[in-house]
């Protein structure tokens, strides 16, 4: 399938204000909600980009385009693995939050990397993150909208390089290890990594690892889930402070270089009416079973939990009416399970 094609108008930004406007963005891939912050700091800045999805200006679920600064919304949040610069490859992250206007409130829910779905063009069902690959953002966005019946109204993409440089720019996030385990660099270089138990300054490429790893967590995903949501706390605290900020010119033109939105800045700035729930975005999670399939694995989310999702964010994104039950009251952060 053809790739989406993205049209980028830049104007010339002082420096001071590119680097707060990536550094927001990066970090609402890792937990869903941080580029708020950063947006309600610079509600004043000029826009810095247009980008276009091939389906154009809105989701074929919405009637009319959505306005961030009067309707709720959808946001997925895309980390790929990808060192050639062409934000093209596999999603190594997988982030979907949606956003409440009238109750200012935000719910995050992380997609497994390896969850079992329809992907559109394919005859079979695959892992999810390999319809970036077969046809880039929008088979992605088509992909997550046929799982959970709702719009992605906008998305976010970086990939590792962006990841490594904004958090060596901050000086290092600290963060808590729960355990110690060895993780693969940037690269993919095996036993490259090691993070000791307990509390930790990490560089760019820590941090990468602390975010990456799942294999000798025994809660996979789910684990990988928390320490990406550490993460993003950690960078809000040091990104809060522009003292914190070292070195950024040498990193300003990787940033630009290595993420792409079809936010708009005046988008980002209508955000802020979100800012104060930051700390409590309301975290979400998706049951299902650990499956092999011909050798490889698998994790094939449970039917009815989709269709809970699914309704939750329905109501949450305004789309339907709320029933009986309340769906902002679902207890969305009791431990999850997998066989």
């Amino acid at each position: 399938m053809a790739q989406s094609r993205v049209r980028r108008r830049k104007s010339r930004w002082k420096r001071t204000v590119k680097i707060f406007v990536f550094i927001g963005l990066f970090s609402f891939l890792l937990a869903g909600a941080a580029v708020t912050y950063f947006a309600f700091q610079l509600a004043n800045a000029t826009t810095s980009s247009e980008v276009e999805l091939e389906r154009g200006e809105k989701s074929e679920l919405r009637t009319e385009p959505v306005n961030p600064s009067k309707d709720n919304i959808s946001i997925l949040f895309l980390g790929l693995d990808d060192r050639e610069g062409n934000l093209e490859g596999r999603t190594d992250a997988m982030l979907l939050a949606t956003f409440n206007k009238e109750l200012a409130s935000i719910k995050l829910l992380n997609i497994p990397r390896d969850s079992l779905v329809d992907i559109p063009g394919r005859k079979n069902r695959d892992k999810i993150n390999h319809a970036h690959a077969y046809g880039g953002l929008d088979t992605t966005i088509d992909t997550v909208e046929n799982l959970f019946d709702i719009p992605v109204d906008y998305y976010v993409t970086l990939n590792f390089v962006a990841f490594v440089e904004i958090v060596d720019a901050l000086g290092g996030v600290e963060v808590e290890v729960p355990f110690t385990f060895t993780e693969m660099d940037s690269n993919d270089t095996h036993g490259a990594i090691t993070l000791e138990e307990g509390t930790q300054l990490l560089d760019g490429e820590e941090a990468l690892a602390f975010s990456r790893m799942r294999k000798s967590d025994p809660r996979g995903d789910f684990g990988r889930g928390e320490r990406q949501q550490e993460v993003i706390k950690a960078v809000i605290r040091k990104g809060a402070s522009f003292s914190s900020i070292s070195s950024y010119n040498e990193v300003l033109q990787s940033i630009e270089d290595h993420i792409s939105t079809n936010l708009s800045f005046g988008n980002i700035v209508a955000l802020h009416s979100y800012a104060s729930e930051l700390n409590n975005m309301d975290s979400i999670h998706i049951e299902g079973d650990d499956r092999r399939i011909n050798g490889g694995y698998y994790f094939e989310p449970r039917q009815d939990s989709i269709d809970e999702l699914s309704a939750i964010f329905r109501v949450h994104l305004g789309l339907v009416e709320p029933e009986e039950r309340d769906y902002d009251s679902f207890d969305t952060n009791e431990d999850e399970e997998t066989e």
